[in-house]
């Protein structure tokens, strides 16, 4: 044993009688909890700094017993020791390591492969907790909460550095087999897709650059929004329904009894939901969409459906993509354009609106999408119907009838089908709006696309799967050797303390 780790056990022994002064000392006896709290979570901090030196210290002192080698098989000589820097979640340290070289070759430290040190002085730790933070709010409050927390000042440009080099093994992640999960997977394998749009910096879409503004104003201008397509696959057990079901539950008559939570949990729930969103393109986004759904499809597997709302792009993307999935047009978009037509017929304040709507949206849950197109023609070449309502009228009636292939609603609702997109809806607002729409927010594509991947891992329960998988991912891109099967030295020194 050294000198240097006498010293530093002697430091931890005395570390750990200052933390039991603390909860057994005179002035414990004055304290609140929080004070105490604080005062050994600080110090704990300071007592994972000294053992994590302690560890690096007594790994660097063992020289290399075997020859060392190089890349190409060259065997190196013995030069001298030489320190990097390492910011770990206690802070800042020195690791010292054995380096060997020979002429023409590089300095290698083996150490540093033994331990999978990381490219820069961040630690994998510490780079995780500033990634999952930097998915769920801004950089700065990821920056801000570690500040507060650890103590460690990291830059908003090291934290957003470190998203986009730890989303960069997601594609490859995403190419395995889904985990399969506990629940019994349904019969019905269901995929929905829709878009959500992103603003960009001006670069990125070919916008007028101009002077950059702090805020963005009110309303989106023109050019500065690039999509993102959200796909959603999951299996559901089937559960048939009937039209005056739905009905009920969408537009309830006064005194009809309404969906309680009973019915809810009733329900079956999505099974290994996964969520995804790209900036690639509704070819590309449906095409990984087709490539993941075969690999949840299976013998269990009795029926498939798509799900999107009327964008005829989209719709024609999927078909492309998923020749073999029916086509199903979401109630809810379909609901919103008998809304307008009759707001534009009738008023937003007519006693008879709501009847209006409800008797046609029993139509379509019929499967008379056609017949409701027929009436709302109709009704728009009525002399007293005023030109803004026809207007309305027209486009809703062809709306339907490009759509009414997807809208046989009561024949998907006897087979147990969905016939909402609520799935991929609420992911457009969680997964898109929430984070990269906040105020005064711009994007470039490389930035968005990897907090979109990170926060789809993070929302579909892959996180830590992911993780595993990207750290041995850069230890074979940075070291020749397998990757040690262990915990990164962080994590190692918090098992150890506790």
């Amino acid at each position: 044993m050294t000198s240097t780790t006498e010293a530093i056990i002697a430091q931890v022994r005395a570390e750990v009688e200052v933390l039991l002064g603390i909860v057994t000392g005179p002035a414990s006896q004055q304290q609140s909890a929080a004070e105490v709290e604080l005062a050994l979570f600080r110090r704990l901090l300071r007592l994972g700094a000294t053992l994590l030196g302690l560890f690096f210290a007594a790994r660097g002192a063992v020289k290399p017993a075997g020859p060392v080698v190089s890349a190409d098989g060259t065997e190196l000589r013995y030069h001298d020791r030489r320190s990097i820097g390492y910011v770990s979640i206690f802070g800042k340290l020195r690791v010292w390591r054995h380096a060997f070289t020979a002429p023409g070759q590089v300095v290698v430290c083996p150490l540093d492969a033994a331990l999978s040190l990381p490219a820069r002085c961040y630690s994998e730790v510490l780079r995780e907790w500033a990634t999952y933070g930097a998915t769920d709010g801004a950089y700065r409050a990821s920056q801000t909460v570690l500040e507060r927390v650890l103590g460690l000042e990291l830059s908003v440009q090291a934290i957003e550095t470190a998203v986009q080099e730890d989303a960069e093994d997601v594609a490859a992640f995403l190419t395995a087999p889904p985990v399969a999960s506990a629940e019994q997977p349904g019969r019905l394998l269901v995929v929905q897709a829709d878009g959500k749009g992103v603003p960009m910096v001006p670069a990125e879409t070919g916008a007028p650059t101009g002077r950059r503004e702090v805020r963005r104003k009110r309303g989106q201008p023109p050019g500065t929004k690039r999509e993102a397509i959200v796909t959603a696959v999951y299996t559901l057990e089937p559960t048939p329904r009937r039209p005056a079901d739905v009905l009920a539950t969408l537009l309830p008559l006064d005194g009809d009894p309404a969906s309680g939570p009973a019915d809810q949990a009733a329900r079956p729930r999505p099974v290994a939901k996964e969520l995804r969103a790209t900036l690639d393109g509704k070819a590309a986004a449906l095409t990984r969409l087709a490539e993941r759904a075969a690999q949840y499809d299976g013998p269990h597997i009795q029926q498939r459906v798509a799900l999107t709302d009327g964008a005829d792009a989209l719709q024609r993307a999927l078909r492309d993509a998923l020749p073999e999935y029916p086509l199903v047009l979401d109630i809810i978009h379909a609901l919103e354009h008998l809304w307008e037509a009759a707001n534009g017929l009738l008023g937003e304040r007519h006693p008879d609106r709501t009847a209006w709507v409800r008797s046609r949206l029993a139509q379509l849950l019929d499967g008379q999408a056609l017949a409701v197109a027929a009436d709302l023609r109709a009704l728009a070449a009525a002399p007293a119907t005023p030109a803004t309502a026809r207007t309305l009228l027209i486009r809703t009636a062809g709306y339907y009838a490009r759509n009414a292939p997807h809208m046989r609603y009561d024949a998907y609702l006897a087979a147990g089908w969905p016939i909402g997109t609520g799935v991929v809806e609420g992911a457009c607002r969680h997964l898109v709006k929430d984070r990269l729409e906040q105020a005064g927010m711009r994007w470039t594509r490389r930035g968005a696309q990897a907090l979109l991947d990170l926060r789809a891992l993070r929302l579909n329960g892959q996180w830590d799967a992911y993780w595993r998988f990207h750290r041995a991912r850069q230890h074979q891109r940075r070291y020749p050797t397998a990757p040690p099967d262990q915990l990164p030295v962080d994590l190692q020194i918090l098992e150890v303390a506790a």
